[in-house]
């Protein structure tokens, strides 16, 4: 039969979902891998999406979304982040994951490279690669708080460089941007002429420091000339499987947005639109339950582990626990994790899987029940167990 296109070798797998896809073969699972939270839809988002079902509500909509949809993105952000955004920048997208796609897919042409975060989320490599273009890794190391670094950025810079990706709160890290920071990637963007791709899906999920929205800094300077916000419903509001995200984009790709989402998705489908209203406009309450829920979650790990000296990124944000394991994966942490897996019955994602610096490192999801969370890193290994 005939071959895929030669670029498609040089994608490389999800290091998660191979070993998530190994845990959906064992029982008596663990499962600390995978970014899902544990709580159900709140009941009224369920009920909208229900209600839009049982009015035949199966159209077509605008490429962009309804507008109920992307007036209730932007009340919702004016109240989290003190910006204004005009609605005609808002796109409805299938998650994220496919917004960010699409972002990329506009901004990079084959052999283009864009800066992305190492350890960082699978995608952010996949999807250039997908595209003919070339990640090129910044690593953010342990001993500059696993932060981005200007003076490291500075040295990347070729004349293929197009754009960066910036993910804060981290998944996988924890790691959450002051405004200093944030300001100055805006600055050095600005003088290399970037377009800065600002995932903040995790936006809600910040603990001892406030979320600080490269979004909504650039709309509040420029109007939104530089910063392609990426935004999701899924982990907010337990709605992963829904498929609800946001693309923010400059008013100026209005034609070009209108035409890619066309080619990709046509629209998001209308139930889960409605699902997307409800859950942005509705009541608010369950989204403070399920803070407080991964925050007690997050401190109640991390007091495990400090009893039981094992190392590891107190978190900032998100609902992830980012453990240092080099004392035990022997320089090959996705083997380890599978090992781990086999041997103790409970799922975390290696660090290997985020790029190269994760090696020797797990991530590990919070978003679970506290008993099976303590259960699983209680059977983690310490120093003195190597």
């Amino acid at each position: 039969m005939p071959e895929l296109s030669p670029h498609m070798s040089n994608v490389p797998v999800s290091g998660i979902r191979r070993l998530f896809e190994a845990a959906l073969g064992l029982e008596d699972v663990i499962f600390l891998a995978v970014g899902e939270p544990d709580v159900p839809v709140a009941p009224h988002i369920g009920a909208a999406a229900k209600a839009a079902w049982d009015a035949d509500l199966t159209d077509y909509t605008a490429n962009s979304g309804i507008p109920p949809l992307r007036t209730a993105f932007v009340h919702r952000f004016a109240a989290d982040h003190g910006a204004s955004i005009d609605p005609q920048r808002v796109w409805a997208t299938v998650g994220a994951t496919q917004g960010l796609h699409q972002a990329l897919g506009l901004v990079l042409d084959p052999g283009d490279e864009v800066l992305v975060p190492d350890p960082g989320y699978t995608t952010f490599t996949m999807s250039p690669r997908m595209l003919s273009a070339v990640p090129v890794p910044y690593a953010l190391r342990e001993e500059a708080a696993f932060l981005p670094e200007i003076d490291r950025l500075e040295a990347l810079i070729t004349p293929r460089t197009r754009a960066i990706i910036v993910n804060s709160p981290s998944n996988p890290l924890g790691t959450v941007l002051d405004e200093q920071r944030a300001r100055d990637i805006l600055a050095f963007a600005t003088r290399h002429d970037l377009w800065v791709i600002s995932d903040e899906v995790y936006s809600e999920f910040s603990w001892d420091r406030p979320h600080v929205s490269l979004t909504a800094m650039d709309t509040a300077a420029t109007g939104g000339e530089r910063v392609i916000g990426v935004f999701s419903l899924s982990k907010t509001y337990a709605m992963t499987g829904i498929r609800v995200g946001f693309l923010v984009t400059p008013l100026a790709w209005d034609v070009a947005m209108r035409t890619t989402q066309e080619a990709m998705i046509s629209c998001l489908d209308l139930p889960s639109q409605h699902a997307g209203v409800a859950a942005l406009s509705g009541d608010q309450s369950h989204v403070a339950a399920v803070k407080t829920h991964y925050r007690d979650n997050l401190a109640a790990a991390t007091a495990m582990l400090d009893a039981r000296g094992i190392r590891y990124r107190q978190p900032d944000g998100a609902f992830y626990l980012w453990i240092d394991v080099r004392h035990a994966s022997g320089g090959d942490v996705a083997q380890w994790s599978l090992d781990f897996l086999r041997e103790q019955r409970v799922a975390v994602a290696p660090g290997s899987a985020f790029g190269a610096s994760g090696e020797g490192w797990i991530r590990v999801c919070a978003a679970a029940s506290l008993e099976n969370l303590l259960l699983g890193l209680s059977r983690l290994p310490t120093s003195s167990a190597q």
